[in-house]
């Protein structure tokens, strides 16, 4: 009980959960979007009870490190977005700007409690070629705007 302790005495101080029990992810942002009451839900006796959120997206790795690049060609990274919860939903991702030489191809569409690819390509360009030893290093975080969440995956790339 949150209201005594071990021995049965009335506690003294507030119970406070570790932060792996709140739910909370690293490399996201949560939306104040109010849930729609018709988006796909699964209604079943065994998650009736349930009052936790049962929604979400894990990326898979959570960083992608793209090591050293040559400049003038194009690369390729694979980040598996896995569907957490029992419940359909659905994803964007917004575009990096085109002077990061990154772009991220998927297909669009719900994600039924499986998880979807979603391959990083990156052409090594060197922006600023002078004053910087002929290498320059690229970073940029990703964003994937889910119904809850918006996840951001970092990019980290050097250019020779």
């Amino acid at each position: 009980s949150l209201l005594v302790n071990a021995a049965g005495q009335p506690r003294k101080d507030k119970v406070r959960l570790p932060s792996s029990l709140q739910g909370r992810k690293p490399n996201s942002i949560p939306n104040k979007k109010i849930e729609d009451p018709v988006a796909g839900k699964v209604n079943t006796s065994s998650l009736a009870t349930r009052r936790q959120n049962l929604s979400g997206f894990h990326l898979i790795p959570s960083r992608v490190t793209l090591g050293v690049l040559k400049e003038g060609c194009t690369y390729a990274a694979t980040v598996i977005l896995k569907n957490a919860g029992v419940n359909f939903s659905r994803f964007r991702v917004k575009q990096p700007p085109p002077h990061t030489g990154l772009t991220v191809m998927y297909a669009p569409g719900p994600v039924a409690g499986l998880q979807v690819e979603l391959e990083i390509e990156i052409f090594a360009m060197v922006i600023g070629g002078e004053g910087t030893g002929g290498r320059e290093e690229i970073s940029h975080n990703i964003e994937i705007l889910t119904e809850t969440e918006t996840l951001l995956l970092p990019v980290t790339a050097n250019i020779l």
